[in-house]
């Protein structure tokens, strides 16, 4: 545990010099719905495009029932180019719908209502919860999956798996911000194929599973 603090800590002190991930920018409005909305848009989209994407959206509309009133088409061309933004409209408008008419404009707050909505995976669930109502809830993403197996916090095949695992050894205080950090890490240093090794601060710490090639 105090080994893994320290390494956290480490990354932490080494990643705040980055960019922050998209849906941490937006997260600031601390509009639940917003952070929804923008976690949709992010899934196999770049950053940048999620930001502009995100801001031209909720010019039009940043609330449920504002969304429900616009057409799939005007939410298609509002949200173009992130990736699959057809189908993203369609969900897009589907679960503002489903705010607005079923949970009386509000967002749920609990994982189990969150993964109704079509479109919602436990990535995007648990970042809601921790980003938009401050919730500790370990968001796992591809980025979290890969460091946590490369730095050998766990040993484990597939994201839910991951996020279990983490559940058991990452203080609670940490959770919200987990991704955050290690988002920014993998984003600039600890890279998918050949990774800066040279210039991580926790290289000596890092048990480099699965890294065949380094810089």
């Amino acid at each position: 545990m105090s080994n893994l603090l320290r390494v956290f800590n480490l990354i932490k002190k080494q990643a705040i010099k980055f960019t922050v991930p998209s849906v941490t920018l937006i997260s600031h409005s601390h509009e639940p719905f917003q952070v929804l909305i923008s976690c949709i848009l992010s899934l196999r989209t770049k950053d940048k495009t999620t930001i502009e994407a995100s801001k031209r959206l909720f010019q039009v509309a940043d609330n449920p029932a504002q969304m429900a009133r616009l057409s799939v088409k005007r939410i298609e061309k509002l949200i173009y180019p992130v990736g699959f933004f057809r189908n993203k409209a369609k969900s897009i408008l589907e679960l503002s719908k489903k705010i607005n008419f079923i949970y009386n404009g509000e967002v749920p707050d609990t994982i189990e209502k969150l993964l109704e909505f079509k479109g919602v995976g436990r990535k995007t669930a648990n970042l809601v919860l921790g980003l938009g109502f401050n919730i500790p809830a370990i968001c796992v993403d591809i980025h979290v999956h890969r460091i946590s197996n490369r730095l050998g916090w766990v040993k484990t095949k597939t994201p839910e798996e991951t996020e279990k695992a983490l559940e058991r050894i990452v203080p609670k205080k940490l959770w919200i911000e987990l991704n955050t950090i290690l988002v920014a890490f993998g984003q600039n240093l600890c890279l998918p194929v050949s990774p800066w090794c040279s210039r991580c601060s926790v290289n000596k710490f890092c048990k480099k599973i699965n890294v065949f090639r380094c810089r």
